[in-house]
């Protein structure tokens, strides 16, 4: 297990899920760009298929090489997308976009949270911003403006 670090907190001026999953797009870009492998930890397989298929067309001539887990299977690209409780491959970033707190979430250095502005998404932050701190890790917040 690494040492426990850092937990970036990112909540948005927008209250629509769609703002998320495209700023969730364009962290993983910049983390991808960075030469830094990612998992993108979601919901539901449903929420894994529209992250997947929004990262191909999120933004024009972006290229973020990534595929969805599946048990068993050997991991090809360095931005994996998965859900569920299986532990997902090793990587440098963890992007929860599950409104749980996921048990592996230790397993990872780095761990970016996507809040919308909305009261049901920030009171579900605000509990798992409590979770991170008492389990030592360090929390930053930023407050972001409406993404694009």
């Amino acid at each position: 297990m690494p040492d426990l670090s850092r937990v970036d907190f990112y909540i948005l001026a927008a209250a629509d899920a769609a703002a998320r999953l495209r700023f969730a797009c364009r962290l993983t870009e910049k983390a991808y760009h960075l030469k830094n492998r990612v998992h993108v930890h979601t919901a539901s397989a449903a929420s894994a298929v529209a992250i997947d298929e929004l990262l191909w067309t999120f933004r024009q001539g972006s290229f973020v090489p990534h595929e969805i887990t599946h048990a068993g299977q050997p991991v090809q690209s360095p931005v994996t997308i998965g859900h569920g409780t299986d532990r997902p491959p090793a990587a440098d970033l963890l992007v929860n976009l599950s409104t749980e707190l996921p048990e592996f979430s230790t397993d990872y250095p780095r761990v970016a949270e996507i809040v919308e502005d909305s009261p049901q998404a920030l009171e579900l932050g605000r509990e798992r911003f409590r979770r991170y701190k008492e389990s030592g890790r360090e929390t930053v917040t930023h407050n972001i403006g409406s993404a694009p």
